[in-house]
């Protein structure tokens, strides 16, 4: 299930991954992917089924991975999350450094990957006992937790390989309030054709506040993104 804000046949398209610790549903991005589409890009916006409920390992992973093969083929895409939507998309990004046997290994990935404030480390997030203890509840509790981690993050996926081959972008603010900023730059320093972008006096949820200056730096980031490059006009809106 997806909500779709279709644009102009060559408008760019983005694949838009909610946050909320992988508890709660899209409609709180909802607002924000309906202002992307106002100025310009195509957006998708999937549901997923989440911790607590129906989802989590391996339901969550199944999902996302159901969302991104199911786009049209050959289509140009940036996919883009925001926190744990963020987890997901570096995720799906890093599905072909998974063993061949997996499920989720592939060798179709998206354009570009623009992970907001992401969590990029679930070891570090359970550690941290960030949202009282999500990273646990997602890979199904401390016993199952070290022999999934390896399969679902994005760190992990890296150190092997240094690269997922998929031009990322980690965006966040310089005062977050919810993900330690270690997430942010470990995760880039192993990736190393990802590229950090800090924006300062920025907050972890003024990323996706339409006509924020901080989703004004995701516009532009995005329109950067996008492949082949789209020359267009910027619609005159910029508020919500």
């Amino acid at each position: 299930m997806y909500d779709l804000w279709p644009g102009a046949d060559d408008a760019p398209m983005v694949m838009l991954l909610h946050g909320g610790y992988w508890r709660y549903d899209r409609m709180h991005l909802t607002p924000f992917a309906a202002y992307l589409a106002r100025q310009g890009f195509t957006v998708v916006l999937p549901g997923f089924r989440r911790s607590g409920g129906a989802g989590g390992y391996p339901a969550t992973f199944d999902d996302i991975a159901l969302a991104v093969d199911s786009l049209p083929q050959g289509r140009p895409f940036t996919l883009a999350g925001h926190c744990s939507g963020g987890h997901l998309a570096l995720w799906a990004a890093a599905r072909g450094l998974l063993p061949e046997d997996s499920p989720w290994h592939t060798r179709t990935l998206p354009t570009a990957v623009l992970a907001l404030a992401p969590l990029t480390d679930l070891a570090a997030t359970a550690r941290d006992r960030l949202s009282n203890d999500a990273a646990l509840q997602l890979l199904g509790g401390a016993d199952e937790f070290e022999d999934r981690l390896p399969l679902v993050d994005p760190l992990t996926l890296l150190r092997e390989h240094g690269t997922t081959g998929v031009p990322t972008v980690v965006l966040h603010g310089a005062v977050d309030e919810e993900v330690p900023l270690d997430q942010f730059y470990d995760y880039t320093a192993v990736h190393r054709d990802a590229e950090l972008l800090t924006l300062p006096g920025t907050g972890h949820y003024t990323l996706i506040e339409p006509g924020s200056p901080a989703s004004l730096a995701v516009i532009d980031t995005l329109d950067r993104l996008a492949s082949p490059p789209h020359s267009r006009p910027r619609p005159a809106e910029s508020a919500p």
